[in-house]
């Protein structure tokens, strides 16, 4: 179905206002954080379980492999993509996505290889298990 000049008017002169480019962001931001915040998304890879990330209030996460290992982090977008800032990984890795009907989907450009594509499992098969920091002796 396409808009009506009376919805498009408006919607132009928002985007002059604030800025395509601020608009844009702003959209995207709260869609993001809209569908992520206080959620528990669980990836696939290929079919396998990849890995799950917690999304907290402030846009901040809490990432794991399912391995028992948590890491904290931030997110942001920047150019209409979403990106992550880890404690142990300080360089930023930014990723297109997608939320349709199917869920969530997030895809990265490697530098070697193709590109990377994860997608919301609807049925975990594993829980999202934080052990807590490792102690030596």
């Amino acid at each position: 179905m396409f808009a009506s000049p009376s919805q498009i008017v408006p919607a132009l002169a928002l985007g002059l206002s604030l800025g395509f480019s601020g608009a844009v962001k702003a959209a995207d931001t709260e869609r993001f954080d809209s569908y992520t915040q206080g959620r528990t998304i669980h990836f696939d890879w290929e079919g396998q379980p990849y890995g799950a990330e917690r999304y907290l209030p402030g846009q901040r996460v809490i990432w794991s492999f399912l391995d028992g290992r948590c890491i904290e982090g931030e997110w942001y977008m920047q150019a209409g993509d979403i990106c992550f800032v880890y404690e142990d990984r300080p360089d930023a890795q930014c990723w297109s996505y997608q939320i349709d009907d199917t869920g969530l989907s997030v895809t990265i450009e490697r530098d070697t290889g193709p590109a990377l594509t994860l997608t919301e499992q609807k049925r975990p098969r594993d829980e999202m298990v934080c052990l807590g920091p490792e102690v030596g002796v």
